[in-house]
């Protein structure tokens, strides 16, 4: 099961952050992900939507830190990907890395001729 958290804002949105294992079969070994949406429910359906079916989120062990919440929200996709610290749950000492749009991600490799 993926390490995974929320944190609801002042104006009633949240922020949900998740360690997956990367969908990019020659990417990092696992990205922590991070959505913006009105409610954790929509904020699951946004990754479905984009092909990461089998994302869940159950409890809140590893809740978006304060850094990565400024950077989802300051993000205009409200969605943003980097590799995941190597203990497994968001770490604030992991700064040397920034914060890349999840099309980035997603994105199929050019074929090679």
């Amino acid at each position: 099961m993926a390490a995974g958290g929320f944190c609801k804002l002042p104006n009633g949105t949240v922020v949900v952050a998740l360690n997956l294992p990367s969908p990019a079969g020659d990417g990092p070994a696992g990205v922590r992900v991070l959505v913006h949406a009105q409610n954790r429910a929509r904020a699951l359906t946004r990754l479905r939507n984009l092909g990461l079916r089998a994302v869940y989120l159950r409890g809140n062990a590893a809740p978006p830190t304060p850094d990565e919440i400024t950077a989802v929200l300051h993000h205009p996709d409200g969605l943003v990907w980097r590799t995941a610290p190597d203990n497994g749950v968001g770490s604030p000492d992991l700064a040397t890395e920034l914060w890349h749009p999840i099309r980035s991600l997603l994105r199929s490799p050019a074929p090679q001729t």
